[in-house]
């Protein structure tokens, strides 16, 4: 009976938690930042609320700056001999001059060898509204988290005027439903249009807008700035195109130039699409493509439904995916502050829980909503929303963290589906990243560097000192195994994960060198865009040999690949042969003041307070630095104690990792603080992570964060509240999942295990681990059961 009562406790408490799962705000967005995302992985829009003039600003993935071309450098293997001479002798600066010279992205086809063409994404448009109220009443703007649904209601004049905005994954459009409590009430007028957010932008862009019965439409080319534009009989363009489709109840519809006005209507539906000619599978855009006639095409196959069909088989798609996974601390708490009245009282001080797990299932919304089903591009560094036309870092794909950490909430919250994009992604990007490898190294397998674009890219941008980080590849892989490890899919590890993890091996087998100490290492390499001074000179460098994250990495790397090759019972020689390379890599050590050494030598830090933290890799999202590694375990807290005193942390991205770092070493107090400081520095009015400027990685890493204090999995038993914070005296937790093929979920009370449920996909075995105590367990496939926890306790 008791354990009956605590699953159905656990069940009401759930749905509890999923009454408030929503942000709102009593004013309308004044700037971007305030503004709220829809999005379904492959459309997004930021939504302001403005009675005035509404403005709903529109992505489409897809929209990016540029050409394909490989862009490595094919001096890199001429020097390479040298250069590795070099970092073994100590003369890093004479490697950096020459790596500067023959390591930087090219297009090998211009004239002048630059890497301009390494571009940005770029907004697709801006849809207005004018309703002209520059009066109103009860305002009120919602988005909510489950339904996707963002809402704004005021009044008029004793008129109630709604307006409704949704990015629906199954009928593939943004949709825009407006209403009145009194008939005939809605005189609005629409537009489009491109803003430029630099001057010097609008030179690439060939853009027009025109208006003709019920249609809004922009069509346009972006203009490479290396001229490739002027090459062939078409021409190289990305071509995009957005259509606006008006379709009113009631009143009067009629076109004046390049607007729609609406007039006495009951209701009206905005269907919104946007399209380009760019071609997923071969990560390049084709000139025979007609964006506009392939966005009319999308837009005519939702367009012929109503707005209670779509928004309907949105929110029954949407819904379920949301509430896969609930949390609530402390209670069940009132939805009765504005989302940032909350944050502000954050920033003052005031602790408050249901901004936790508002801000948890927010990472899971954006996720979802930026990343899923296939033939979209994986969340780049803005997820999908981006106002510009030259953003922020491009709003790229970085790969020496941030895309990577994008994804760190996707197994353990329980959406495995948003992985589909960035598996995908990897997987076409190896045909330019053999060619890399090859042209750079003359390596076997395939190789990608800090960072790359929709057209796969995969030289070294923009700097040697921070470029050359071909381990990026090595991390990305690890993203297909933690997939098998949490869902047991061998489908999957045999056709998808193995022969990309496989043919990367290959080329860590080409590229690592013996050093003058007897090691396996990279060479060159870097700890990711940081520098120390070197011994002689004095003089900050990045380029070395043998990082300490590098070293990481590889041993990570190659013992998923040697996991993968038993689980299918394959490739016995190469088994010895990594297991052989991994025993030669450089050990993980500690210095003179027992912090972990981030490079192979003890060398001074140029910025001893630097926003990355790589050589931590090994405590996360490794598995290397453990409990069972002690002085590793004691050499990490030292270390991050050490970049927090000198100023570290000051970036979102960076505070979020930080708070995965202090999860796994079951730090809980600070767990809490820097989730704190990560709302009170570094989160904008809509949740928004600030890097300064936004970058969505940091509400990845801290939705991740919550979860990895709540459960861990990565070693060999499946830890309950591994790093539960005194403050969270009560609460629950459900749905998350754990390596092996397992969903939990827990509750606790004054700061206690109170229980447990487990389901199982998968039929293995487990061990729960609480505190000290250890239970092994048996669950049946598709099977859950009710843990007793007197037995955990």
């Amino acid at each position: 009976m008791k354990q009956f009562l605590l699953l159905l406790l656990l069940l009401s408490n759930a749905a509890m938690a999923q009454r408030s799962m929503q942000l709102w705000y009593k004013q309308p967005a004044r700037r971007w930042e305030e503004a709220l995302p829809v999005g379904n992985g492959r459309m997004g829009a930021m939504v302001y609320g403005r009675p005035e003039k509404e403005i709903l600003q529109v992505n489409e993935e897809s929209v990016w700056a540029g050409v394909k071309f490989n862009d490595a450098n094919p001096n890199a293997y001429k020097v390479l001999d040298t250069i590795r001479k070099l970092l073994f002798e100590g003369k890093n600066q004479e490697a950096l001059v020459i790596a500067q010279a023959n390591f930087l992205a090219v297009d090998a086809e211009n004239s002048d060898k630059t890497a301009r063409a390494f571009r940005s994404h770029q907004t697709l448009m801006n849809v207005y509204i004018n309703y002209g109220f520059a009066a109103y009443d009860d305002y009120r703007r919602s988005l909510s988290l489950e339904t996707g649904i963002a809402t704004t209601t005021f009044k008029v004049n004793g008129v109630e005027y709604k307006q409704e905005v949704l990015a629906s994954a199954p009928d593939n459009v943004i949709v825009v439903q407006i209403s009145a409590s009194k008939p005939g009430s809605i005189n609005a007028v629409f537009s489009v249009d491109r803003p430029d957010t630099r001057d010097t932008a609008s030179r690439y862009t060939d853009c027009k807008v025109t208006a003709a019965g019920n249609q809004l439409v922009l069509n346009g080319q972006i203009n490479d700035r290396n001229g490739r534009e002027d090459r062939g009989p078409e021409g190289l363009h990305m071509k995009f195109a957005g259509v606006v489709q008006v379709a009113n109840a009631g009143g009067s519809k009629a076109v004046t130039g390049q607007e729609i006005h609406v007039k006495n209507a009951n209701t009206v539906t905005l269907y919104i699409q946007g399209a380009t000619n760019y071609n997923h599978t071969k990560q390049d855009f084709e000139n025979s493509v007609s964006a506009l006639n392939k966005c009319k095409k999308l837009l005519q196959a939702a367009a012929v439904k109503s707005y209670a069909s779509i928004s309907g088989r949105h929110i029954q798609d949407l819904k379920p995916v949301m509430e896969r996974v609930s949390l609530q601390i402390n209670g069940e708490q009132a939805d009765d502050i504005p989302t940032d009245e909350r944050l502000k009282r954050t920033r003052e001080g005031i602790e408050d829980p249901h901004l936790i797990s508002l801000f948890f299932q927010y990472g899971r919304y954006l996720l979802v909503s930026s990343s899923r089903a296939p033939g979209v591009l994986p969340a780049n560094l803005q997820g999908i929303w981006n106002q510009h036309i030259d953003a922020p870092w491009n709003a790229d794909f970085h790969t020496n963290i941030n895309l990577q950490m994008n994804y760190w909430p996707a197994e353990v919250t329980n959406l495995s589906l948003t992985t589909t994009p960035l598996f995908d992604f990897m997987d076409y990007i190896r045909p330019q990243g053999r060619i890399t490898a090859k042209k750079m190294y003359n390596a076997r397998g395939w190789v990608v560097h800090h960072a790359t674009d929709a057209f796969g890219k995969t030289g070294v941008q923009n700097g040697v000192a921070w470029g050359t980080f071909p381990m990026a590849a090595s991390w990305m892989c690890l993203h297909f195994w933690e997939h098998f490890a949490f869902t047991q899919d061998y489908a999957f590890l045999k056709n998808k994960a193995y022969p990309v993890m496989k043919e990367h091996a290959q080329f860590v087998e080409d590229y690592l060198v013996k050093s003058p100490e007897g090691y396996l290492v990279t060479s060159p390499g870097s700890s990711p865009e940081n520098q120390f001074l070197h011994p002689v000179t004095g003089k900050a460098t990045g380029l070395t040999y043998g990082p300490t994250m590098d070293s990481q990495i590889l041993r990570e790397f190659l013992g998923k690949c040697i996991a993968a090759a038993k689980a299918l019972r394959t490739d016995s020689a190469d088994i010895v042969r990594w297991e052989n390379i991994i025993a030669q890599l450089p050990p993980t050590r500690t210095g003179k003041d027992g912090r972990i050494l981030e490079w192979i030598q003890e060398y001074q830090e140029a910025e001893p307070g630097h926003r990355h933290i790589s050589h931590l890799f090994g405590l996360h999202p490794g598995t290397q630095i453990t409990e069972q590694t002690p002085a590793l375990y004691e050499g990490a807290l030292r270390t991050l104690t050490g970049r927090l005193a000198k100023g570290g942390g000051h970036t979102g991205w960076s505070r979020a990792w930080i708070i995965n770092f202090y999860a796994r070493l079951k730090q809980a107090d600070s767990v809490r603080s820097h989730l704190q400081a990560l709302f009170a520095k570094s989160t904008l009015p809509n949740l928004f992570d600030n890097h300064p400027p936004f970058q969505i990685d940091g509400n990845f890493g801290g939705t991740a964060g919550i979860a990895e204090a709540l459960l861990q999995s990565h070693g060999d038993y499946v830890e309950l509240l591994p790093a539960l914070p005194v403050q969270w005296t009560s609460g629950k937790v459900t749905g998350l999942c754990a390596r092996g093929g397992f969903v939990l979920d827990i509750t606790w009370e004054n700061g206690a295990l109170a229980g447990v449920k487990v389901r199982s996909t998968t039929g293995r075995n487990l061990v729960l681990k609480y505190r000290q105590h250890l239970l092994p367990l048996t669950v049946e496939r598709g099977k859950e059961i009710v843990v007793p926890v007197e037995q955990l306790l």
